[in-house]
């Protein structure tokens, strides 16, 4: 027989908050364990109770603050502490900037041995009304007699309750309960998962998972709230290949501007954009100020999506060359090009995570290089950059972990020097740090 599985204690019980987790949460020790309490922060003698027990290590939820942190603030979103899609709204901004600054500076500590010559300034932004992409939750919940669409509970499976999302651009975060409804009146309320959210600078997109056929009434319905709300609206009954336009009351492709940079570029629903589009301008015209290209120089971009940084890259460099492992991107980075008016780019197909040595695109060598990679890191192709000889290497993150490993790979191994490294507040409320490094060759300019 199998051990049985000891009851969590019920009762609550306090603690002193002794520091702060990567992920946010307070950190203290109880009965021999360190304790890890969601909602605490450093500071704070809080009544909390279990969620989670092992051996050494346990889990809480704060269920009173009974002496705050100075840092401590009134929570925006009355969700907050049900919905999992934030996890730092009762800490102020500036505080929530100084935790990813404080995560980055430590994993390039402990995984790469590095630090950086020099910390820039966060990029930072609005806090609310941020985020453009998303998928949403969708469940049907007969004994609350609606259709619930927002985010996961957090650390659970059960869609939150919740009316609005102020994190959510407001053209679909003040539309959550509109959305609820209009699934309840289809055919199939109970066969829709997910709600896909694309917006771009002046038009938006929603993509219905559908996992039963839609009637012809179901997509009457759903092309009249297209009307209505001034969003395309698509269906996907399977994988990507099957997403339909049900209706697109505005007939523009969805788009974003770069204006420092004269550059626009188009996207589908189902493409990878970053969420945060003014961060993103703030990011990529970092990107090219520490990149510092000079006129005549080659440039390689490496996991360059659409072409976010390698259409405006063309504007300055003499050649650039951009690389991705999604097909449909390259295409769309190739279309861009085109609308761009840009003939100095070329973008090419490779799947970077099993290296690119043997690609004709890596040769001839690059004065600079650019990498973007997925949250896995670009620790494949590290050998190929520093043997193509750029002179800097501007590194852009959404992984701290990832980074740092690499980081280390590139001044340990191969004779770069990390000259500076900061976040980007891409997802203000979260956990999630975006970051930017720079690299530079050790007798080089």
């Amino acid at each position: 027989m199998g051990r049985r599985r000891r009851r969590l204690p019920r009762e609550p019980f306090e603690i002193v908050i002794t520091g702060l987790s990567h992920e946010g949460r307070g950190i203290a020790h109880h009965d021999e364990r360190t304790l890890f309490v969601h909602g605490a922060l450093p500071g704070e003698r809080v009544r909390a109770v279990y969620t989670k027990r092992r051996r050494s290590v346990a889990e809480a939820r704060v269920v009173e603050v009974l002496s705050p942190a100075p840092e401590r603030i009134a929570p925006h979103c009355p969700h907050f502490g049900v919905c999992g899609g934030c996890s730092l709204q009762h800490l102020t901004p500036e505080r929530q900037v100084e935790l990813k600054q404080s995560v980055l500076m430590e994993q390039f500590r402990h995984m790469g041995g590095v630090q950086p010559e020099r910390v820039l300034a966060p990029l930072t932004g609005a806090p609310w009304g941020y985020r453009r992409k998303a998928r949403l939750a969708v469940k049907h919940v007969p004994r609350k007699g609606r259709v619930l669409v927002g985010f996961r509970e957090k650390h659970s499976p059960f869609v939150a309750e919740m009316d609005r999302c102020p994190v959510l651009d407001p053209r679909v975060g003040e539309r959550l309960t509109e959305l609820g409804r209009l699934v309840e009146g289809l055919s199939i309320p109970d066969r829709v998962p997910q709600i896909e959210v694309a917006l771009g600078d002046e038009t938006g997109a929603l993509v219905f998972r559908n996992l039963a056929p839609l009637t012809a009434a179901d997509l009457d319905r759903l092309a009249g709230f297209a009307r209505d709300s001034g969003l395309a609206v698509y269906r996907q009954p399977g994988n990507e290949a099957t997403m339909a336009l049900v209706h697109d009351p505005v007939g523009r492709r969805l788009d974003y501007a770069l204006p420092g940079h004269g550059v626009r570029l188009g996207f589908r629903p189902g493409d990878f954009t970053q969420v945060n589009a003014e961060i993103n301008r703030a990011m990529v015209d970092q990107a090219l100020d520490l990149l510092a290209v000079a006129p005549g120089e080659r440039v390689l971009d490496l996991f360059c999506g659409l072409g976010n940084f390698t259409l405006p890259l063309a504007r300055t460099a003499a050649e650039v060359v951009g690389v991705e492992g999604a097909e449909a991107l390259v295409e769309r980075g190739r279309e861009n090009a085109l609308r761009n008016g840009l003939d100095n780019v070329r973008f090419h197909g490779a799947d970077l995570s099993r290296g690119a040595a043997d690609q004709p695109w890596a040769t001839g060598g690059f004065d600079r290089v650019l990498l973007d990679p997925p949250r896995s890191g670009a620790f494949e192709v590290l050998g190929l950059v520093a043997a193509l000889g750029p002179k800097r290497i501007v590194y852009v993150s959404c992984g701290p972990a990832t980074l740092a490993r690499d980081a280390g790979e590139l001044v340990h191994r191969h004779g770069y020097r990390l000259t500076a490294a900061g976040v980007m507040d891409m997802f203000p409320h979260t956990a999630h740090v975006e970051s930017m490094a720079v690299f530079q060759r050790e007798a080089q300019d």
